[in-house]
């Protein structure tokens, strides 16, 4: 079994700042990217960022110089964090952290979301 679980939505003001969490856990033999999206009512779910096992991120042009992507795997953590800052409203969407890993070494690797955390950006 494998759980994601995000943390670190809520309300913010227009220009403020949120950092969201993601955590992966369960029987996971080897993460090979991991990352966020997130889906507007109305619209198609949208990548926001991802980060591989070897470190490279890649993000949307219109969240670039705004959110930043980091991960914590020190000691068996599977963490990531998305700082967000000079949030818009059109940052207003549910956000979900998808992790694609291998359960074990025989096993293809496998995508897993979480439940999705809402941001709200308004004043």
């Amino acid at each position: 079994q494998v759980q994601v679980v995000e943390s670190g939505g809520g309300l913010v003001q227009p220009g403020g700042s949120l950092r969201l969490s993601c955590a992966a856990s369960g029987s996971i033999f080897s993460i090979n990217n991991m990352g966020w999206y997130r889906q507007a009512p109305g619209q198609e779910r949208e990548l926001v960022a991802s980060i591989s096992s070897g470190g490279n991120i890649v993000d949307a042009d219109s969240v670039k110089g705004r959110f930043t992507m980091s991960r914590d795997n020190a000691n068996a953590k599977n963490i990531l964090y998305l700082q967000m800052s000079s949030l818009k409203p059109e940052d207003t969407a549910v956000y979900y952290c998808y992790v694609n890993l291998r359960t074990t070494r025989w096993d293809p690797i496998r995508g897993y979301w979480g439940q999705g955390t809402q941001v709200t950006v308004s004043s």
